[in-house]
């Protein structure tokens, strides 16, 4: 029976880990975590206020533009939009109807760069076809001029083949600055397939908004590799986010039983899954593909944790309402239902904090608002959306 390492505690994670040496399945050396050596991230008094209760598991947040709200996804088909001072939206028209089971549902919204003159919203989510298959899709529409209705919505792309079940999806997007769009996919519990460049389990692809192949992806004139993809060997990418102060694109990663990565990711490298890996398999034995923590050859992790916090989404803070705050990385954390502030410089991650511990809540999606302050969404049947503000 597979049980989820990002619900086992800490202890029972230690503890396998402890059996595992016993018994030389792992050495010594390989139990080192990755260390943040620097100056910690400052403590600042926050007050935390409840924007939003009752979502049902909400999973994004797109803010608007020019004070409109925001978009909020349900993991269970429903698309919302949220404005201060006002009730939340009924479920807004036009949105796709999708497959749920285990991670499967309605994930990521985000606005098209363009937003203002083409108002298009896309979304990633699982659908079954006509046959009753499921498919991770992506696809967009124009949301109407009151918010309430997501119009002429079409798929421009479809994963093939079909998932095998619920579960290692990633779906996650952004934006890149040429205009072109980045999906998470995950490896969908075929290990294997994450380093099969003619698949696309265990990818992030890159497509134009149009959902056609960039020419300057980096497989595009491979033969027997699929021109969609940007990386490989990714296991399951929970959130993407560009670096406001490199520029570079970064990562959050599940790993299986530990091994949550932090990535940087550049085009047409490989990041190891499952052939390099700190985590061990749900049955405390070590992955049958895996070779170690490092192969030369493929990106290592900027950082990592060996008992996995669960990691999700993620936003770089570079704002002045909390300037002790500003050079850190703020990514939330499902199993140890906390926010893990990361401080960072270039290509390092110095140090790392927890906030929000004594909430107890899954925290799924993190985003810095237009106003300058810190927006969670808490993965719950009950959900909340929070906002964390200067006490």
């Amino acid at each position: 029976m597979s049980i989820s390492f990002n619900n086992l505690s800490a202890i029972n994670q230690k503890a396998a880990w402890g059996l595992m040496l016993a018994v030389g399945a792992v050495s010594l050396p390989a139990l080192a975590f990755a260390q943040a050596a620097g100056k910690p991230v400052p403590t600042v008094a926050v007050k935390v206020q409840t924007e939003l209760t009752g979502l049902n598991h909400p999973w994004s947040l797109a803010f608007l533009p020019e004070n409109q709200g925001a978009l909020i996804t349900e993991r269970g088909g429903n698309l919302r939009l949220w404005q201060p001072g006002k009730p939340l939206s009924a479920p807004i028209t036009g949105v796709p109807s999708v497959w749920v089971e285990g991670q499967a549902g309605l994930w990521d919204v985000r606005i098209a760069p363009d937003f203002d003159k083409t108002r298009r919203v896309y979304l990633s989510y699982a659908k079954k076809d006509d046959k009753g298959q499921p498919h991770a899709e992506l696809g967009y529409g124009t949301l109407s001029a009151d918010g309430l209705n997501l119009e002429n919505f079409k798929a421009i792309f479809v994963e093939m083949p079909a998932l095998e079940s619920g579960i290692n999806l990633g779906g996650k997007l952004l934006f890149d600055p040429q205009g072109n769009i980045l999906m998470s996919l995950g490896d969908n519990n075929q290990r294997i397939e994450a380093q099969n460049l003619n698949s696309l389990r265990g990818k992030v692809i890159r497509l134009t908004a149009e959902g056609g192949i960039p020419q300057d992806n980096p497989f595009v004139k491979q033969l027997g590799a699929r021109p969609e993809i940007y990386t490989f060997g990714n296991r399951n990418p929970q959130a993407l986010a560009f670096n406001p102060w490199s520029g570079d694109l970064w990562e959050t990663e599940h790993g299986p039983r530990g091994g949550d990565e932090v990535n940087i990711l550049k085009p047409g490298n490989n990041y190891g899954w499952p052939l390099a890996t700190y985590g061990i398999n749900y049955s405390g034995m070590p992955i049958p593909e895996a070779k170690g923590t490092h192969i030369d050859g493929m990106e290592d992790p900027l950082y990592y944790w060996r008992i996995s916090p669960g990691v999700s989404g993620m936003a770089f803070y570079n704002n002045a309402k909390f300037p002790a705050w500003k050079g850190t990385l703020l990514v939330g954390a499902l199993k140890e239902t906390s926010l893990i502030q990361l401080k960072v410089n270039n290509k390092r991650v110095l140090s790392e904090k927890r906030m929000l511990t004594n909430l107890g809540q899954r925290i799924r999606e993190v985003q810095v608002g237009p106003d300058g302050y810190v927006y969670v969404l808490t993965d719950e049947s009950a959900g909340k959306l929070l906002k964390i503000s200067p006490k």
